[in-house]
Parts: C-alpha cells; sequence; structure tokens
C-alpha cells in the first residue's frame, strides 16, 4: 500500500456536520453539533476570549471527510494549556527560562561580517527592550559556545513565564521551541513584533545562507510548517489580547 493512502486512511473520520460556539462558565465552548468538545484528557475545550473560540472552532469548520489533528495547531494549544499547564506550571516555567539560558538572539556570528552587522542591528533592538521591560541583563557571545546567563536574570524569566495565565504560558512555552529564544515568544506575546517578524529574527543565519546558496525542497517544506506556526501563534496572542 502506498505511504500516502496510508496516511490518509489512519485520519480519523469527520463525526459533526455543524460547528458553533457558545458562552459557558469560564470562558467560551466550541460545539460539534451542539455537544462540547473536550480534550484528549477529557477536559472542556474552554477558550478564554470570544476571539480565541471563533480560531480554534475554525479548525474545526475547515476539515474534511477527515480530520487532519496534526494540522489543528490552536486546538492542539488550546488542548495543552486546559490539560498539561494547570498541573506543570513550574516545570513550564522552568522550560522558557532554560531556553533563555541558551537563547537564540544572545549568539552572535563571528564571521562573516556581513551577517555579523544583520544580527547586530536585527537582534539587538530586541535583546535591549526586553532587558528594559524584564529588568534583566543577557550576556552576548560570539560564536557556538554557550555562555551562561546570570541566575538573577533567569529568574526573572522564569517568573515573568509562571505569571502568566494558563493560556499565555502555553503559547510562551510553544513560541521558546519554536523560535529557540524566550526573548522572541515574549516578543511575540507582549505585541512588540508580529509571527512573521519573529520567526525572521529567529532564521536569521539561515535566510543569510539562503541568499547566497538558494533553499532546497526540504529545506522549503521545513519553512513552510515553521511560518504556519508563527502565524497561529501570533494569532493565539491577538485572540487572548481580544475583549
Amino acid at each position: 500500500m502506498r505511504r500516502g493512502f496510508q496516511e490518509a486512511t489512519d485520519k480519523p473520520r469527520r463525526f459533526y456536520k455543524s460547528v458553533s460556539i457558545s458562552e459557558a462558565e469560564g470562558g467560551f465552548a466550541i460545539l460539534l453539533d451542539e455537544r462540547q468538545v473536550r480534550g484528549p484528557l477529557g477536559g472542556r475545550l474552554l477558550a478564554p476570549t470570544r476571539a480565541l473560540a471563533e480560531m480554534i472552532a475554525a479548525e474545526w469548520a475547515s476539515q474534511g471527510e477527515t480530520l487532519d489533528i496534526v494540522g489543528m495547531h490552536a486546538t492542539r494549544l488550546a488542548n495543552t494549556a486546559i490539560d498539561s499547564i494547570p498541573q506543570a506550571r513550574a516545570a513550564t516555567a522552568q522550560s522558557v527560562a532554560e531556553y533563555a539560558g541558551a537563547d537564540l538572539l544572545c549568539y552572535f556570528a563571528e564571521e562573516p561580517q556581513a551577517l555579523v552587522a544583520r544580527q547586530s542591528a536585527a537582534w539587538e533592538p530586541v535583546l535591549q527592550r526586553a532587558e528594559q521591560e524584564f529588568g534583566v541583563a543577557f550576556v552576548r557571545a560570539a560564536g557556538i559556545i554557550h555562555q551562561a546567563q546570570p541566575e538573577a536574570t533567569l529568574a526573572q524569566v522564569r517568573a515573568l513565564a509562571e505569571g502568566l495565565d494558563d493560556f499565555r504560558l502555553a503559547g510562551v512555552a510553544f513560541g521558546a521551541s519554536l523560535y529557540g529564544s524566550a526573548v522572541l515568544a515574549f516578543a511575540l506575546e507582549r505585541g512588540w513584533l508580529d509571527g512573521a517578524q519573529a520567526l525572521a529574527l529567529s532564521r536569521l543565519d539561515e535566510i543569510f545562507q539562503e541568499e547566497a546558496w538558494g533553499v532546497d525542497e526540504e529545506a522549503a517544506e521545513r519553512v513552510a510548517r515553521l511560518t504556519v506556526e508563527s502565524a497561529m501563534l501570533d494569532a493565539w496572542f491577538r485572540a487572548l489580547d481580544a475583549a
């Protein structure tokens, strides 16, 4: 049997006709044929804002004859926020701090000078804003040798993460992993950057190389996937900002 056919038949079939939103205690519920959606662990899929509920509902409404669960990024992130974050807030905040401890934006190239200049122009304003608004100091490094960040910086990043609500913490943790940068994740959450800008900053080295050598098919597919995820995360935070 061909691989593509096997993957298609493995997807669950769509089992509902209508998708709607209903205001409920604790937020906004997503309904499939008037029945409330629950996550994999049984938690009720409740969004804290109508805008986020609409975003999640749109994913369910856009499904065809089978469900592309992997591609339902907002639904999966909401399930994480509901089922996982409440029991693992400290561990999740620690993971964000660990990304800050080896933050992509702190590792500048040693050469060529054109890349170093581009990194400095693009990354320094974001780092400096984070230092000012977070009340921290980040150590910059040249090359790939690990440079430890001050413990006070990591403690403050950890505290900032743990102070977020479950949905924002889930988003920041996802963003830190997506970008390899806690700074970029917080920058997106706070609206300093949009999703396209955050992804471009995280890929600055790759983009520099692509300008010289081009993009192969595998790399293009990866970038397309990252672009979708970054745009979703941008929309996620903006939906949480909505009244």
